[in-house]
């Protein structure tokens, strides 16, 4: 009696409770993520020139980006960490088929035309490689030895380069960051990191060298964007232009006029971040980086009550990645970071991206959700 109370006390106590549990959804965490997939609506709104059909495409592509959260929420974690090795080996295979065969698009080979739809494997990767690392590493005692450490890292540098490779070096290093976090997750020492940090600022004139000639062009530009004000340096600088002339309290939904006279290139996915900036101003961002921060809040703590090794690590590696989608973008809207072509999450325009994401949460919410009373 005394252990089954105890249960009870873990339970939801009403009917709808009962109802969300067999949804398996984490009402915190899908409340957020509704806000914020409600507030990209809004903003695409006047980010894509209040254009009808851009605002339904996105809605579609929510809905299903959703459904597809829920689906993945129903499945136990356990099926994650048991078909880990298929996944990622297929990830792989489709990655190669895209350097063999893959659609050509603004310079860059990285789509599989399936007849029915276009795929971008890459984003599948972003998923399947945190997966991939974390059930290597749970077969093996915590922290992990430096032979562990040197297999993961392998792991993690071959989906990496071969993204890199189509060039897409924003899904690389996204890509990159989700093996990483569960590598830091896993305990991974200072000593360490420091020592692949000295590492790569070692192989920067390698790496230099390797790079094409329009990534060379965006490192500068992000040294000097003022060089090239009206070529390579006028995406960031109009940038800057609409976040300052927002102000503190912004110019109002509708009012971006950077935006709106077409000032701002790629003002619906990459940098969305500045007409958002110039519409709700600072207090507008704040709200927004709040959203950002309860999302990624809500799935530490996920992490932390996973009851087994593998899907903390799985859910602590979707935590950073996801944080690491707000920086990068952010970080390179505002300028203290090379553009690199990374969306601003659950905001910028695009049906990929928005599935990718919330197949992550859908992971997130599994691992919580399918928890076993002890």
């Amino acid at each position: 009696m005394k252990i089954e109370t105890r249960r009870e006390q873990f339970e939801p106590p009403s009917v709808l409770g009962n109802f969300l549990r067999k949804l398996h959804i984490d009402i915190p965490l899908f409340m957020a993520l509704l806000l914020a997939s409600m507030l990209s609506l809004l903003v695409l709104y006047s980010a894509g020139s209040q254009e009808m059909d851009i605002l339904v495409r996105q809605a579609s592509r929510v809905g299903l980006a959703f459904v597809f959260m829920t689906v993945l929420a129903h499945i136990d974690p356990y099926q994650f960490k048991r078909y880990a090795t298929v996944l990622f080996s297929l990830g792989i295979l489709l990655l190669l088929a895209v350097l063999i065969m893959g659609q050509i698009g603004k310079g860059a080979q990285r789509w599989l035309d399936l007849g029915i739809f276009r795929f971008q494997p890459s984003e599948m990767i972003k998923i399947t490689t945190p997966m991939m690392i974390a059930w290597y590493l749970a077969e093996h005692p915590l922290p992990p030895k430096t032979k562990e450490l040197f297999i993961a890292t392998v792991l993690i540098i071959i989906p990496t380069l071969l993204i890199a490779k189509q060039p897409d070096l924003g899904t690389a290093l996204l890509v990159a960051s989700s093996g990483a976090g569960v590598l830091f997750f896993a305990g991974l020492s200072w000593r360490f990191m420091f020592a692949i940090v000295g590492t790569l600022a070692s192989l920067t004139p390698i790496i230099w060298h390797f790079m094409h000639g329009y990534q060379r062009d965006r490192v500068l530009t992000f040294l000097n964007p003022e060089a090239d004000p009206l070529g390579r340096g006028y995406h960031i600088i109009q940038s800057k232009i609409a976040i300052g002339s927002g102000g503190i309290y912004g110019k109002g939904w509708l009012g971006s006029t950077q935006s709106e006279l077409d000032f701002l290139p790629e003002s619906s996915t990459d940098f969305i971040f500045a007409v958002f900036a110039e519409e709700f101003g600072l207090l507008g961002c704040l709200g927004l980086l709040t959203l950002y921060l309860l999302i990624i809040a809500r799935s530490l703590y996920i992490a932390s009550q996973a009851q087994d090794s593998f899907s903390r690590l799985l859910a602590g590696s979707l935590a950073f990645t996801f944080f690491v989608y707000v920086f990068v973008n952010i970080g390179m809207v505002v300028g203290v970071l090379p553009v690199v072509g990374v969306p601003l999450p659950l905001i910028s325009y695009g049906g990929t991206s928005i599935v990718t994401l919330l197949a992550g949460f859908g992971i997130l919410m599994s691992i919580h959700t399918h928890k076993k009373f002890r």
